[in-house]
């Protein structure tokens, strides 16, 4: 994998070496935060993509969330909910994954051209953005946990320790990240794997309590109730497929060469890093019901016990400790430095909608880590379930809209351009079919969630959000006739789009803003000079001069 970039030089333009030294920053530090992810950048293969973007799912939480599903309502119902919210979560992040990595875009700018609109979707933004935070907090708890029981450093300590050790990593993006997941992640699989396996085979008995357990809420019969309630705890991390899009933007084109892989990195990396999350949930189960007798049910959902119990079954006892912290340690800071990188996307991309000013994205870094800071000191790790269970209703009614307008309205309907855009003036301010279809499902599911409508329908808040947005989404393309999407079809560029293998086009061009060159999908017209301007520069346009008119 090459860790450096060339910038182009086209036959039209020639920059000095100061300018080419002035861009290759600037584009290290930013990794194209606001735009297309172009090909000259993208050279990573599809293996190496997935790889670290599989890397980032590391975190811990699912550990705390399956054994806390465990030990309220049993084994049984927290199993068919971790199923139940598997499948929802793998066939909605499927389109999404694809989009991301055939069209190089991340969620937000899927999103505006999915339903939202340019403006419309800075809600979703802020809806990603609190979801990294809240798992950047979530992740931090449990590694200061593991550093008070490994060093005796007091909770708040533990939480600034884990906060600001991420900074240095996530400051080069994609180029950093990627070396850091792939080194890590086979430390990571043994130290997870090992104690699990050597559990099962020196005492088949564990297997059979674990089963067995009936939860403090019932009596361990699976009933509906119960499993929409864990199911709706699992549903929050249906957002993680946005972080999943970060890696996947920078996926190659695909051709008739690399199509396999392709694909198997695509699935693997996209809506498949649910089967390991869903596998690290049943196995917080499985360690929570193990150690309960010994730590108790308050602490039985700490991963830094769970791992600690179990390397003391197969360990020397001067390690066990080490370990257990090591695992902690390496978990947290391969998510969190994933949750610092696309929380300052998130932050950015609103920030620059918003206020037409671009602050650069370390200034967002910053930003979320404060947010999580917060969460941390304000002992988030105690109430995680109400949070989650709250959070999803919001993240599910986002993502299944998005998905559903991929899925039904761009291939079935065929009222949604099968190309996504995200670019100013292309696109409507405010698309109805989104944001209606975003808010009527997560209001809705919101009120019965807080048992507006009543205690019995309050279980099943996280399938109203995803019915209510399946349902409306295309009903409201057919009712607006899909007339929202595009505010014009033409950028003004006779060259097109994609190449012949419809992959977008890599053909350069200057942008007479900024003066430096962007692939052709990431430029338009600009409307008062015989030019391109690029995605950023039109963004950033406070008076809107080179903003293309509307034509529809």
């Amino acid at each position: 994998m090459s860790t450096t970039e060339s910038p182009q030089v086209t036959t039209d333009t020639k920059r000095t070496a100061a300018d080419r030294k002035a861009k290759g920053t600037q584009e290290t530090l930013e990794d194209y935060t606001l735009r297309f992810a172009p090909r000259s950048y993208r050279r990573w293969t599809p293996m190496v993509v997935a790889t670290t973007a599989l890397g980032g799912i590391a975190y811990m939480a699912d550990f705390s969330i399956g054994a806390g599903i465990g030990l309220a309502h049993g084994t049984g119902n927290a199993l068919v909910a971790i199923a139940v919210a598997a499948v929802v979560i793998f066939l909605t992040g499927f389109p999404l994954a694809y989009y991301g990595a055939r069209y190089n875009l991340d969620l937000d700018l899927i999103t505006r051209g999915s339903g939202f609109g340019y403006v419309g979707s800075v809600v979703t933004s802020v809806i990603f953005a609190s979801f990294t935070f809240i798992f950047f907090a979530l992740e931090g708890a449990i590694m200061a946990q593991g550093l008070r029981l490994g060093l005796g450093l007091p909770l708040w300590l533990g939480y600034a320790v884990s906060t600001l050790m991420v900074i240095p990593l996530v400051i080069y993006g994609m180029k950093a990240l990627s070396t850091l997941q792939v080194w890590t992640t086979p430390i990571w699989l043994l130290l997870m794997v090992g104690p699990l396996v050597y559990l099962v085979a020196n005492d088949p008995g564990t297997v059979e309590r674990f089963l067995a357990y009936p939860g403090t809420t019932g009596d361990g019969a699976v009933n509906t109730a119960s499993v929409m309630l864990g199911a709706g705890v699992c549903l929050s991390l249906i957002a993680q497929i946005g972080e999943q899009i970060d890696y996947l933007r920078f996926m190659p084109p695909k051709t008739e060469a690399n199509k396999r892989s392709w694909w198997t990195a695509v699935v693997m990396a996209g809506p498949g890093w649910v089967v390991l999350g869903a596998l690290k949930q049943a196995i917080g189960v499985f360690l929570a019901v193990h150690i309960i007798a010994e730590v108790g049910p308050a602490a039985a959902p700490e991963p830094i016990q769970q791992f600690r119990s179990a390397f003391d079954a197969m360990m020397p006892s001067w390690l066990v400790i080490p370990l257990a912290v090591a695992l902690v340690v390496i978990s947290q800071i391969k998510i969190n430095v994933t949750n610092a990188y696309s929380g300052s996307l998130a932050w950015t991309n609103s920030f620059t909608r918003i206020t037409r000013h671009y602050p650069g994205r370390m200034v967002f870094v910053l930003v979320n880590l404060a947010f999580a800071l917060i969460l941390m000191e304000a002992d988030m790790f105690s109430f995680l379930g109400s949070i989650l269970g709250f959070y999803s209703n919001c993240a599910i009614a986002w993502v299944v809209t998005v998905a559903t307008d991929i899925g039904i309205n761009k291939y079935v309907l065929k009222l949604s351009p099968l190309q996504p855009e995200f670019r100013r003036g292309m696109l409507h301010a405010v698309n109805p079919v989104g944001v209606v279809a975003f808010t009527a499902a997560s209001g809705l599911s919101i009120a019965m969630y807080f048992h507006l409508l009543g205690d019995t329908l309050q279980p099943y808040s996280p399938v109203a959000a995803a019915v209510i947005a399946f349902v409306l989404t295309p009903l409201m393309a057919v009712v607006t006739k899909g007339r929202y999407y595009l505010r014009r079809t033409d950028d003004g560029i006779a060259e097109p789009l994609l190449d012949a293998d419809g992959n977008p086009s890599a053909v350069t061009l200057d942008c007479h803003v900024c003066r430096q060159s962007y692939e052709r999908p990431d430029v338009t017209a600009c409307a008062t000079h015989a030019a391109v301007v690029c995605s950023l520069c039109l963004s950033t346009d406070k008076a809107g001069d080179h903003v293309l008119p509307a034509t529809v």
